[in-house]
């Protein structure tokens, strides 16, 4: 009977590390497939057939069992299973996938279906279609704006956007605003391609005649139905103040490093008014935030610093994006975009999985007989998720890389077992 051992050497925050495996092998081939694909759409009932992955692949269904089909992937078995009764893909649990890709053009589930005897590795990719499941939503369901009096026709006025989770069509599409006499609605482009409405004045305002307006802002998406959010308008009309804030950029952009300590400075933005007074005083808030980000960030009113208050993750979140708002003491707004993008630090350790052993390998095997497949996988990313995994002690056998993080042991000569028995 053989043994050996693997040995995977990383430097790790300054640290060299090792990790030695050791494990028993037997006489066993080796291929690699190409690539399934599939498609279903999110939200797909539990218990919902995907496909018959084993009458895809070519496979004997009443050899299943005995061939070990699986599904190799830690993520992507939560989600499916392989039925080694009829070679039938389910789907295993509820699948959304705005939490699994968020708002990116395209959503895959990938994974390797593995079988033995002898071993196969299939490649599988799952599109996740999306489905008009939410309804597009501000961030706050009441805009209060406060607007002089002696402000001049065709003012504009920029709101918040909504946003909604759902990707093409299903997406926001366009904004309604309820009929009134004095405001159209209009819509702004930055320079970035996000889009905000706006609020055009085509009717002098008169607070003595009218002090408040109240509006009834409709964002909509292009789903069949079509689904919709609302956000109460309230403008007050105040006396003269003619000057609005202005940001000294559209976007802000930084970098910040995931192991950065809570309380850490990552910006500041910066917006002034050539009003004065009270007029003049800038007090800067959040207006549209991602849940996540609003439990990790924080922004002073009268500096407009930025910090984060929450431990930042790069395997978890790699960026976030956030409207700030800036206004003034006469209640006139102007907004801006802040984009946080985390970098990653070498903060995971690489993980070795015996995909398939052997307990015994024939004397008379020939050179380059595979004998088993490893997976080496590093949640880092770049450099860091970069791995050297080598095969040590004096034996007979040598690792071949094989197919993405997966690694051929086989054997470098004929063995002999008279000579030697490991």
């Amino acid at each position: 009977m053989a043994e050996m051992k693997i040995q995977q050497t990383q430097k790790y925050k300054g640290i060299r590390w090792q990790v030695i495996f050791s494990f028993l092998f037997s006489w066993l081939s080796y291929s690699v497939s190409g690539q399934l694909h599939y498609s279903i759409f999110e939200e797909t009932r539990k218990g919902s057939t995907v496909g018959n992955i084993a009458k895809d692949l070519g496979l004997n269904i009443k050899e299943l069992s005995f061939r070990k089909f699986r599904i190799n992937s830690r993520v992507s078995a939560k989600y499916f299973t392989i039925s080694l009764e009829n070679g039938n893909l389910y789907v295993k649990e509820r699948i959304d996938r705005e939490t699994l890709c968020g708002a990116a053009d395209t959503c895959f589930l990938t994974f390797d279906a593995v079988v033995e005897n002898p071993l196969n590795v299939f490649h599988v990719k799952v599109e996740i279609q999306d489905i008009n499941d939410n309804p597009p939503k501000f961030f706050q369901n009441k805009i209060e704006l406060e607007i002089s009096e002696s402000t001049s026709l065709g003012a504009r006025f920029v709101l918040q956007n909504a946003k909604d989770p759902d990707v093409g069509i299903n997406s926001l599409q366009n904004y309604r605003l309820s009929a009134n006499q004095y405001f159209v609605l209009r819509e702004k482009t930055n320079t970035d391609g996000s889009k905000f409405p706006e609020l055009l004045l085509e009717k002098s305002l008169d607070r003595e005649t009218q002090s408040v307006h109240e509006l009834i802002l409709t964002a909509c998406d292009g789903g069949n139905p079509i689904q919709t959010g609302t956000a109460l308008i309230k403008i007050l009309i105040t006396d003269f103040n003619d000057n609005f804030p202005i940001f000294t950029q559209e976007v802000y952009k930084v970098n910040i490093n995931e192991n950065s300590p809570i309380n850490s400075t990552v910006l500041h933005v910066n917006a002034t008014d050539k009003d004065e007074g009270t007029n003049a005083e800038v007090t800067y808030s959040f207006s549209n935030i991602p849940e996540n980000a609003l439990h990790t960030f924080i922004i002073h009113p009268q500096t407009g610093e930025i910090k984060n208050n929450g431990y930042l993750d790069f395997e978890m979140t790699k960026n976030y994006e956030m409207s700030v708002q800036a206004k003034d003491g006469g209640g006139l707004v102007a907004h801006s975009k802040v984009v946080i993008q985390v970098i990653d630090e070498n903060d995971n350790a690489p993980e070795i999985s015996i995909t398939s052993t052997s307990t015994s390998v024939p004397e008379d095997s020939l050179p380059s007989t595979v004998i088993a497949l490893i997976n080496v996988d590093d949640l880092d990313s770049g450099k860091n998720s970069e791995v050297d995994c080598q095969i040590t002690g004096a034996v007979p056998f040598k690792l071949v890389s094989s197919s993405g993080t997966y690694s051929k042991i086989v054997t470098t000569n004929a063995l002999d077992r008279e000579n030697i028995i490991l």
